[in-house]
């Protein structure tokens, strides 16, 4: 799959307590989810390259990306072909030293200046514009409501980049339709889907909502 490509990316934990970390990446690949990045801050190394493994294996099966958060050098050696950093982890031109060229490197951003930003560093791939709305898995951090969204299509849309970039943060069935007509084309989404009864029908559902990409 070409990086540029995705619209519909997934964020989850190791669903320990459920124990269906295989099944459900499986029914979310299945429901049209592009890319899952495996985000638990409550594992340790060793579990994570495990349990990177088990997602490099359903993302190969369904021809789709996966991802790494923050941890540079476990992307390094997962051999991760997408890599995700926030504002205050590793710099994005450091990343990009330590995983080469090939990796797909994207960046969260929560302010205008930050978004600006983004679109002006060559080593990055995509930014994210969120949380759009609060939400549990970011506690403490203010949600920016969809007016970012509106500066991020205007300033792509000015710019002339042909940069990937994501909405995040509390997106699900109830509200895809605002972030679309602020002008997002790319979603990323959380408990929308790990939350389901339906991992594949959620994601099916979140998909059938975002326009086809040009």
């Amino acid at each position: 799959m070409n990086p540029t490509d995705p619209r519909l990316y997934l964020c989850t934990d190791a669903r320990t307590g459920r124990g269906d970390f295989a099944d459900f990446l499986d029914a979310a690949f299945a429901g049209g989810v592009d890319i899952i990045q495996l985000r638990d801050k409550t594992i340790e190394a060793a579990e994570e390259l495990e349990l990177l493994g088990v997602l490099r294996a359903a993302a190969e099966r369904h021809g789709r990306l996966w991802a790494v958060n923050d941890r540079a050098d476990i992307a390094a050696l997962a051999q991760a072909p997408v890599f995700h950093i926030g504002q205050k982890d590793l710099p994005a031109a450091a990343a990009r030293r330590l995983l080469g060229a090939e990796t797909v490197i994207g960046l969260s951003s929560h302010t205008p200046g930050q978004v600006d930003a983004a679109l002006a560093a060559p080593t990055l791939d995509y930014f994210c514009v969120g949380p759009l709305w609060a939400t549990p898995t970011k506690p403490g951090r203010a949600a920016v409501g969809l007016e970012l969204v509106r500066h991020a299509a205007e300033r792509t849309a000015a710019t002339g980049r042909d940069m990937a970039w994501y909405a995040i943060g509390g997106i699900d069935l109830g509200n895809i339709e605002q972030v679309v007509d602020a002008g997002a084309t790319r979603v990323v989404v959380v408990r929308a889907i790990t939350e389901a009864d339906d991992p594949t029908d959620a994601a099916q559902r979140l998909l059938a909502h975002l326009p086809p990409l040009d």
